[in-house]
């Protein structure tokens, strides 16, 4: 009989011991969230916006022709820049050096010379035959002069060109590209009727 009690109340004591463990791991594994969140995203600090930016851009090629493009830092552009306006200065300057040759001899035979170079020349020196006319000289002239305004005014747009370069360059190198804002082109496909659509789609998230 004593042996019997004995055996059920160590059975009594092993069901407590064994609840109260049951408990305390139940307490400790509620206390562990079921998902842990992560955020490991890094939004990136923007740099702040220059609103003189493009009219420094602007006023550094006016001054000197691709000052502007270097300070956007686009080396690229400026051997293109001075090789336009290269071409344009060599053109000018060859048409004016071809309008000043003849009209040096137009005024020549107007003074009553014949010694000027468009005219033939024997062993003598004496003029022979004019090579070209007196006319020609005056086509001539007209030719060269409107070739050499073309020329100048061509520089001058170049030139222009180059400080509008520069400063919608400076425009552009601040202009906010942010993935949140997307413009793109938008296509779909009508299932019912086999029509398409075609359009812009614009998202901005939050």
């Amino acid at each position: 009989m004593l042996n019997k009690n004995l055996i059920a109340l160590v059975i009594a004591i092993s069901c407590c011991f064994s609840a109260l463990a049951q408990k305390k791991d139940k307490s400790s594994t509620d206390s562990i969230p079921e998902t842990v969140v992560v955020v490991d995203t890094i939004i990136p600090k923007r740099k702040p916006i220059d609103p003189l930016r493009p009219a420094k851009a602007a006023f550094l090629s006016a001054v000197l022709p691709g000052l502007g493009q270097a300070y956007n830092k686009k080396y690229w552009k400026i051997p293109i820049v001075y090789g336009a306006l290269g071409t344009g200065m060599y053109f000018y300057l060859n048409n004016d050096k071809e309008y000043r040759r003849y009209r040096d001899a137009y005024r020549s035979r107007l003074a009553g010379f014949q010694t000027d170079e468009f005219y033939t020349f024997d062993a003598d020196g004496n003029a022979i035959s004019e090579r070209v006319t007196t006319d020609g000289l005056i086509r001539a002239q007209k030719l060269f002069r409107r070739n050499k305004e073309i020329s100048l005014l061509a520089t001058i747009g170049l030139y222009a060109l180059n400080i509008i370069d520069a400063n919608v360059d400076a425009h552009l190198l601040q202009y906010n590209v942010d993935e949140n804002l997307t413009l793109e082109p938008h296509y779909e496909l009508n299932e019912i009727d086999r029509s398409s659509t075609v359009g812009l789609s614009l998202n901005f998230k939050f």
